[in-house]
């Protein structure tokens, strides 16, 4: 059997009212959930992370201020030499010293500068919801097993971004909810099977969580996994990352392919299953 990752499938991504839409999102939950519906026998569990986040949090414009009092615009890279100098600041002053110490922190990984997203996928607002046509194959595959997928809220600390569903950025001692998810690792861990990996967005969310979890995964167990890559799409801007995101799990040993070549290889595996 085998395992089915979903990268925050949401309407914020997915439909053009969403907030931060992500072009040809739509388009690949179609097809992702036509790909449930015809892999469904075959899959033993299915993952789906939520982006969740409060409507005020450091990667908001509801978060920051500029030096004359003005707000700052969608898609403002703030860095800690700016925050410091006072260019931009959090609307609660006494939040300063926190905003500095995790720009430093967020900076001196070298992965990201902290980016300023539209309010998006705000916990229990209809841009938080599953894409209604995944919605409804995952309700079909959860009749079918009798059970419900295995589902991941992330980003709900306002003090650090999350991009990765098996941690967030700069990671908080304070709150387990940002540490390594251990349950989600072990889950997606392709011990025998497939693991299958879709969602949104290729350019950010998905690339982070590969990341991560091929940190924890053998070199046997990413050579099981698969990109669904005409399943994912990258935010408008930064398609380059989309690119490097499939070129970097396949260096890795990972492969990619559509949705209809994965079933062609679900079909494969269990037919070679079958004379074992």
């Amino acid at each position: 059997m085998h395992t089915l990752l979903i990268i925050d499938p949401q309407n914020d991504f997915c439909e053009r009212q969403g907030t931060l839409f992500v072009p040809g999102a739509g388009e690949d939950m179609q097809r992702l959930a036509s790909f449930v519906r015809s892999a469904r026998e075959r899959l033993g569990e299915v993952v789906v992370t939520l982006d969740s986040h409060p409507s005020v949090a450091i990667e908001r414009p509801t978060f920051w201020k500029r030096a004359d009092g003005r707000p700052v615009e969608p898609f403002t890279q703030i860095t800690h030499a700016q925050a410091a100098a006072g260019e931009y600041a959090p609307n609660d002053d006494s939040l300063r010293p926190q905003v500095l110490a995790y720009l430093q922190a967020l900076e001196s990984q070298g992965r990201y500068k902290l980016m300023v997203w539209p309010v998006h996928c705000v916990i229990g607002a209809w841009g938080h919801n599953i894409h209604g046509a995944v919605l409804a194959a995952l309700g079909e595959w959860e009749m079918q097993v009798q059970r419900g997928a295995f589902k991941v809220l992330k980003g709900q600390n306002p003090l650090t971004e999350q991009y990765s569903a098996v941690r967030a950025e700069v990671p908080r001692a304070d709150d387990p909810r940002t540490q390594t998810n251990h349950e989600l690792i072990a889950r997606c861990r392709p011990d025998s099977g497939l693991l299958f990996v879709a969602g949104e967005a290729a350019s950010h969310c998905v690339a982070a969580t590969l990341e991560h979890l091929f940190e924890a995964f053998s070199q046997q167990q990413i050579g099981r996994v698969v990109l669904l890559e005409d399943c994912m799409s990258p935010v408008t801007g930064f398609e380059a990352n989309d690119k490097a995101c499939i070129e970097a799990a396949v260096a890795r040993g990972a492969r990619a392919m559509t949705s209809t070549q994965a079933l062609s290889e679900i079909s494969r595996n269990q037919a070679g299953n079958s004379h074992v």
